[in-house]
């Protein structure tokens, strides 16, 4: 069989077969249009080994002296018992390109244990690899899967490793260490993708950073339980790795039966981080569903209720929040949680998805058309997957409600600790689906919605239904649900909430129109948050909102400008009682308003960069035009500085041999906290008049920024001349 070489936008995946296997032998940077025999690759055996090379094909197996963590794990159950055809022998026997050769489906076939495998990987246009399979039982007894992991090899010169961790209000923060001998494991056990779940795994040459160095970086697209791990073995080979986590007998197949995995998306940089970044925006922005500024619908102006009213909805304070907000420039009004029959706080009502009479006599109608008669669009919150014990469906339906036990709560069985005062909804009851599709169907069609803010606000503690697990069963049937109303109502958006950022992912990405990144408004945090959920998911899918003056998750009190500056580098919105601000901060907040719509087609279609700089207290990021003419790029200041000044600031991504004019958009002296952004007796020669450079000097020499208080920020604009 002849090797199958796939190549785009710099990225090579060469597979050869002459072992029987599938194996990847090159992932990384182009290998140009022709290459050598591949025999050449045929490596040695050494002392004390099989008498064969080892192979580690796409499925490492042990028939193939595979000694790490085995592709595919399971057993059969037949008349010998359980345990049969643990060890398969999966070998090739078809190798098909599709879609015009960016995409190989590959049939491994084990007749003797009953198993086939298809692979298919395909290069999309940017350079973003995806990697799924698909397991059949083709034998004629019951086969338990385990495991079926997606893998890919990276080269022994990726010696450090880079994942994401975080918890709530504090997602998406990075940790990196040296790889080392073994098997290094990030398990994610919460039903859903979880706080502390890492968005990116990158494996990179050694001191790799956001502008140098090679990295080679996956995602798994999956929201409930799963594994991600970097195996390292003792002969030198290194595989990344990633499988949903399968709880005890979760997937039985019958004979005849299919799993797929969820996809794997891998991507390879010689430029460093941002090289990475740069593939997966390509890859979504490619994507038809996709909402960007091309196919004429912009990501709008968003007010959100929560930090401004909570629990409280008396329609005239809600009626003057719309007013104040239409009065700033806001394009979207989102009714937070509250709405429904039985809400006044979060003890009580989840699952009763009716309007609360008492509440609203009128329905959401008075509210709806005061919001949409002042040009804005509405929106309402949701939480479609979780019920409350205090409300009439729990009341009536005991059995829709997940837990350990065969029995229902009120038939005997356990529940699982309540996690703010709220359990789960048993999805993959047909029933429940259908109540839950129903009730949001009905909302949407007899009211003007056009945005839901879809929030999940608790891990699947001890998930089951029928005395089994079913987080699988369950994560499958929310998406059918997303997907059965996104068909039905194609035109409403929907944001995917987890308590923040606890349900980030590509899987629930192909299903919705953005994320809430954090519940967590202080500027500050968001700095570190927005950077590492934006070096997989494009600006215009993340949820970036002014909050309060003084911040209701950590009590920190931050200016307007530096509020105003980090939520313009997402889908920008505010969460707070904007009755409330001084007219200073209203005149600064218009002005962020006007600059976000002035500039939403560059930040939503642009380049995300992100500057290597020396000073850890400093980050200079930025968004470049793809014909790099014009920029937008905001200058931090994280901590208090070492240094007394700044030093000079490198601006990069933008063309070498053109002239720009670099000029600062926020604050200025139009803004009232302009005097507590800066701590220096004169500013910087440039910063009142602008600066006239070439790219190549702006990247390489830079510019002296002014001396930033701790936690301030500068947002510059750069124009082509």
């Amino acid at each position: 069989m002849h090797p199958v070489h796939l190549r785009s936008a710099g990225t090579s995946v060469l597979l050869a077969f002459d072992s029987g296997e599938a194996e990847i032998v090159h992932w990384g940077a182009d290998l140009g249009e022709h290459l050598p025999d591949l025999a050449i690759l045929r490596g040695p055996v050494p002392h004390s080994a099989l008498d064969i090379p080892v192979t580690a094909g796409l499925l490492p197996q042990a028939s193939s002296g595979w000694a790490g963590r085995p592709g595919l794990r399971g057993h059969r159950n037949a008349d010998g018992g359980p345990g049969l055809d643990f060890s398969p022998a999966l070998r090739v026997v078809a190798a098909q390109m599709q879609d015009g050769g960016r995409t190989v489906v590959i049939i491994h076939r084990d007749s003797e244990a009953g198993l086939e495998v298809s692979s298919e990987l395909t290069l999309h246009p940017g350079g973003l690899l995806e990697l799924a399979h698909t397991l059949t039982n083709s034998g004629t007894a019951e086969y338990q899967l385990d495991e079926l992991a997606t893998v890919l090899p990276v080269p022994r010169n990726a010696t450090e490793l880079l994942d994401l961790t975080g918890r709530w209000c504090r997602e998406n923060h990075p940790q990196r260490h040296a790889v080392q001998q073994g098997t290094w494991v990030r398990t994610g056990r919460h039903g859903r993708t979880g706080h502390d779940s890492s968005l990116l795994v990158a494996a990179g040459t050694a001191g790799f950073a956001n502008r140098t160095g090679q990295v080679w970086a996956t995602h798994l697209g999956w929201s409930g339980n799963h594994e991600q791990y970097l195996d390292s073995l003792a002969d030198g080979r290194r595989m990344l790795g990633a499988a949903e986590l399968l709880g005890s007998a979760e997937v039985v197949l019958r004979p005849g039966g299919s799993y797929r995995t969820p996809s794997l998306y891998a991507a390879y940089s010689g430029r460093g981080l941002d090289g990475i970044t740069e593939a997966f925006y390509h890859w979504f922005r490619a994507r038809p569903q996709h909402v960007d500024t091309t196919s004429g619908r912009v990501r709008p102006v968003v007010l959100n209720t929560w930090e401004a009213v909570y629990f409280d909805h008396s329609l005239e304070p809600l009626l003057e929040l719309a007013e104040a907000a239409a009065g700033l420039g806001v394009e979207r009004f989102v009714l937070d949680d509250g709405w429904f029959r039985g809400r006044r706080d979060d003890h009580a009502g989840l699952g009763d998805w009716y309007v609360d009479e008492g509440l609203w006599p009128e329905g959401l109608t008075p509210l709806i058309d005061a919001v949409t008669g002042h040009g804005m669009e509405f929106g309402l919150w949701v939480e479609p997957e979780m019920v409350n014990l205090d409300s009439d469906v729990a009341r009536e339906h005991p059995d829709w409600i997940v837990g350990p036990s065969l029995l229902s709560h009120k038939g005997g069985g356990r529940l699982p600790h309540a996690w703010r005062h709220q359990h789960v909804l048993d999805l993959a009851n047909p029933e429940a689906w259908q109540y839950i599709y129903g009730r949001l169907d009905a909302l949407l069609r007899e009211n003007n919605i056009a945005y839901l803010k879809w929030d999940q606000n608790r891990d699947l503690t001890e998930h089951g239904r029928g005395g089994r697990p079913s987080v699988h069963e369950q994560t499958l049937a929310a998406y059918r649900l997303f997907d059965a109303l996104k068909a039905a109502h194609p035109d409403v958006e929907i944001e995917s909430c987890s308590s923040g950022g606890a349900r980030v992912d590509l899987g629930i990405l192909q299903r919705t129109d953005r994320v809430w990144a954090s519940d967590c408004n202080d500027a500050l945090e968001r700095q570190t948050i927005q950077r590492w959920t934006q070096a997989v998911l494009p600006p215009e899918l993340v949820g970036s909102h002014v909050g309060p003056t003084t911040s209701h998750t950590t009590a920190r009190t931050h200016d307007i400008s530096f509020r105003a500056i980090t939520a313009l580098f997402g889908h920008f919105g505010m969460e707070w009682d904007i009755r409330a601000a001084t007219d200073e901060e209203r005149a600064t907040l218009r002005r962020a308003i006007a600059l976000y719509k002035r500039h939403r087609a560059l930040l939503h279609s642009g380049k995300r960069v992100n500057a290597d700089t020396a000073e850890p207290t400093l980050s200079v990021h930025g968004v470049v035009a793809h014909d790099a003419g014009e920029a937008l790029f905001a200058a931090v200041s994280l901590a208090s500085a070492p240094a007394e000044v700044p030093g000079l600031a490198s601006l990069p991504g933008l063309d070498p041999k053109r002239n720009y004019r670099v000029r600062a958009e926020l604050p200025t002296l139009l803004d009232g906290d302009y005097a507590h952004t800066f701590s220096q007796i004169r500013p910087p020669a440039w910063l009142d008049d602008g600066a006239v450079a070439t790219g190549a000097f702006l990247q390489h020499v830079g510019l002296p920024l002014p001396v930033l208080n701790p936690e301030h920020a500068l947002l510059l604009h750069v124009q082509a001349l």
